[in-house]
């Protein structure tokens, strides 16, 4: 079977959450999971989840949350140069069926991967892996050499309103 590139982006709620419902579905067929996220080093309650059904999350990120390319910290350049050593070689290892990248795409935004670096990933991948790449601001780059691309669109949010994050809703 062929492996796909998806690109889930935009500015909308559901770019992480789309991302496991694919994991889900593809648990149930028998495939093998891997997920990497990038940016993010604190514990969600949907992790373990994951983890309890087999697939291997990584995160690759501190619990700095970054707001602007000058929040960057040397320790984030870290985690982010180790997470992309490590999903070259899961990539390279051709042992999942479906690799999620979460965050990547905002990634490049605060100039912690590149773009040719995320283009390079998409060029390795096995051609039956499926790969998914998450995050605001994908390159038009990787738009372009992407096979499936979904904006998510904010309309309204009730973070707006001072609605913070709920455990078991948004973390």
């Amino acid at each position: 079977m062929k492996g796909y590139v998806h690109v889930y982006t935009g500015n909308g709620k559901g770019k992480t959450t789309a991302s496991m419902g694919l994991m889900v579905r593809a648990l149930g067929h028998g495939l093998k999971v891997y997920m990497g996220q990038f940016m993010k080093g604190q514990r969600y309650g949907e992790l373990d989840t994951l983890e309890k059904l087999g697939v291997l999350v990584e995160r690759f990120g501190t619990k700095n949350c970054i707001i602007s390319p000058e929040h960057v910290t040397d320790l984030d350049l870290v985690k982010a140069r180790e997470g992309y050593k490590k999903v070259e070689e899961i990539l390279l290892s051709k042992k999942y069926d479906l690799v999620v990248l979460d965050e990547i795409c905002v990634s490049t935004y605060f100039n912690l991967i590149t773009v040719d670096e995320i283009l390079h990933l998409m060029k390795i991948k096995p051609k039956e892996t499926e790969l998914v790449l998450t995050g605001r601001y994908a390159p038009k780059e990787v738009i372009e050499s992407a096979d499936l691309v979904t904006e998510m669109k904010e309309i309204k949010h009730y973070y707006n309103c001072g609605v913070m994050a709920r455990d078991g809703i948004e973390r």
